[in-house]
């Protein structure tokens, strides 16, 4: 990087791999990797820095390909300092690195229904950027409001309808920073909630490979939606549906593989490369729009130089 960086209080590491930062485990390295010490570090940072050098942000890695060649520009994680939860009657305010498991979690023991959370992997800031959602509840039907750090310094509070929530996406700027969220949240009995999350949980181990190698679910389907979870819920236009019928439940390709439990799911099942997992999608994207018609459209980020 030729740009010379503004000196922040928190961490900047050039040159830092990633792959140990992402679930799959693959990727080269951030060209600098910046852990801000807190929101008042991250918005200086941001000010001073040249605006013709990139940032990205990251989470915990749980929905991301970093390809082999790595990210130029400045990488951005986010760490303790922006992970607290807070329950203050019908809302719950949390920061964009806290995961949305213990969001969840939090939320219940309050006395707040929150649970479409607890079985998404990740944070907040990933959550809201992407609209997760399971179980028939998306982050778009309880967000009151974000706060984020532009790619210029300057701080805003974006109400949740300027974010123009759609399956699996927001509107939210380019180099924009997520810090913070804030949701609505119905009431019910911290038991009955907690109960129920531990149900979510079985069914979700029972029917993903949970304790594989993997981003979670790796297209999005077709059908516009999460799975709602209900006796009555169609898969005809599922992701999963459309891969198996297509004959590829189990197919390699290198060391990405697409699991047999769930064929959703791209793994990293031995010493994969990033090339492998995104040769592996692709070839995935052809061969379902060769039997069913249907293009299918990534979920999982793929970002970075090959």
């Amino acid at each position: 990087m030729t740009q010379t960086l503004p000196t922040p209080r928190g961490m900047l590491t050039p040159n830092r791999s990633l792959a140990e930062l992402t679930w799959l485990r693959v990727g080269g390295p951030a060209e600098v990797l910046f852990q801000p010490a807190d929101h008042d570090d991250l918005a200086a940072f941001l000010a001073a820095l040249d605006p013709s050098v990139p940032v990205f942000p990251i989470g915990v890695g749980s929905n991301l390909i970093v390809r082999d060649g790595g990210i130029r520009g400045v990488v951005i994680r986010l760490g303790r300092n922006f992970n607290a939860i807070e329950c203050d009657g019908e809302f719950v305010t949390a920061g964009a690195a806290a995961l949305d498991a213990h969001v969840a979690r939090r939320a219940a023991e309050a006395g707040r229904d929150l649970t479409f959370l607890r079985t998404i992997p990740g944070s907040i800031g990933g959550a809201v950027r992407m609209n997760a959602g399971c179980y028939g509840s998306y982050v778009a039907d309880h967000l009151v409001w974000v706060r984020a750090v532009a790619r210029d310094g300057s701080r805003h509070e974006i109400p949740a309808a300027d974010l123009r929530f759609g399956y699996r996406q927001s509107e939210l700027p380019e180099g924009w920073i997520v810090t913070e969220a804030r949701f609505r949240a119905d009431a019910g009995d911290p038991a009955a909630l907690l109960a129920r999350m531990e149900e979510q949980l079985a069914r979700r181990d029972a029917s993903q490979p949970t304790r594989d190698r993997s981003a979670g679910s790796t297209f999005r389907n077709p059908a516009g939606f999460s799975s709602t979870g209900r006796a009555d819920d169609s898969h005809e236009l599922k992701a999963w549906s459309l891969i198996d019928a297509a004959g590829l439940r189990g197919y390699r390709l290198g060391g990405a593989q697409m699991s047999e439990k769930h064929p959703n799911f791209l793994l990293n099942a031995e010493g994969a490369t990033a090339a492998d997992l995104e040769a592996l999608g692709e070839y995935v994207r052809s061969r379902v729009r060769e039997t069913s018609g249907h293009d299918l459209q990534w979920e999982v980020i793929r970002i970075g130089e090959p």
